[in-house]
């Protein structure tokens, strides 16, 4: 598969420029700065693009005195750990697993969107009785501490009129909540796509409740001291990223065949998960801090931050919204 890219000297160029506004680095920094030996990232099935960057070695060509490195993400948990770990300079999470890092000490940096996706419900076997969110009070709900599904799930219950101790809630990893729900050692879960597609298409699993409005957007992050020590290796990566980006929403057969390859699921269940991905507006918005904001209350009630943190100030501090619109004016 041979990628036909229509991506602008002129855009790249712009983005590179825009990225340094993003991020309020001098021009001094960006002339004086030398490619780093190595850069890692990571890479997700749940984000579709990061897939086709490192398929394409875009990045790879864009510098090639660099190594470049991955490693697999199973969730922005994991994502967010290789981060503050040093394991990846780029991490690829749902952009509320990102507000809840920062707010607990991790000083990070969403730099870039590559998708908005629908990619979370709840969801339970094609034969179980419950029928709404109220339904499970009392059972096992499987989900992932510290990522977008698991937060969904606080937000839909709070909305149902129930608490987070009126459940239970059994930390898995995504893969395998979706093996308890189908085995019947949960009741729901808190599906993440891929693998919330392949269960509704493979075992027949029902989404008990959907709700656009709780899902975050999938972001870039770096570490503020990457940002300071490396900002044309950003500028660098995030032009390349807009390359995979654009070849994706061009090539949408294509990336479905890509996403089903790389993940080992059937083509049916790859592209079912992309008919619930935007990749159309990589931009951060006013919109989007007004969405995380709304989340921020039930980060505070659930005490997932450290107490006395300023939850709206930590999202203003992560997402530098106001100079990226200027590159959506472009």
């Amino acid at each position: 598969m041979k990628p036909d890219v229509r991506f602008s000297l002129a855009r790249a160029r712009y983005l590179i420029s825009a990225c340094a506004l993003v991020l309020g680095l001098p021009s001094l920094a960006l002339a004086a700065e030398s490619p780093p030996a190595e850069v890692h990232l990571d890479y997700a099935y749940y984000s579709p693009v990061s897939l086709v960057l490192k398929h394409f070695g875009y990045l790879e060509k864009a510098l090639p005195q660099t190594k470049v490195s991955w490693v697999l993400s199973q969730g922005s948990n994991r994502s967010l750990e290789y981060l503050n770990s040093g394991g990846v300079d780029f991490a690829s999470s749902a952009s509320l697993a990102a507000v809840l890092s920062r707010a607990n000490g991790s000083p990070i940096k969403s730099v870039y969107v590559y998708s908005r996706a629908e990619w979370t419900a709840l969801v339970v076997r094609k034969d179980s009785p419950y029928q709404t969110i109220a339904d499970l009070k009392g059972k096992k709900i499987a989900a992932t501490k510290g990522t977008d599904p698991y937060l969904f799930t606080l937000r839909s219950l709070q909305q149902a009129g129930l608490k987070k101790d009126d459940v239970e809630l059994v930390h898995l990893q995504h893969p395998d909540g979706r093996t308890a729900l189908e085995k019947g050692d949960v009741d729901a879960w808190a599906g993440l796509d891929p693998h919330m597609a392949a269960s509704e298409v493979q075992a027949g699993s029902r989404l008990l409740y959907r709700n656009p409005a709780f899902n975050s957007y999938g972001v870039v992050s770096v570490t503020e001291k990457y940002a300071q020590e490396h900002p044309q290796t950003i500028n660098t990566v995030l032009a390349a990223y807009e390359q995979a980006r654009a070849w994706s929403v061009e090539h949408p057969q294509e990336l479905a065949k890509l996403l089903a390859d790389e993940s080992g699921l059937p083509l049916e269940v790859a592209k079912l998960q992309l008919s619930r991905t935007d990749l159309g507006s990589p931009q951060l918005s006013a919109k989007d801090v007004l969405a995380s904001k709304a989340a921020a209350p039930i980060l505070v009630s659930e005490e997932l931050v450290r107490r006395g943190v300023n939850v709206d100030q930590v999202i203003d501090q992560l997402l530098d919204t106001g100079r990226q619109q200027a590159v959506a004016r472009q």
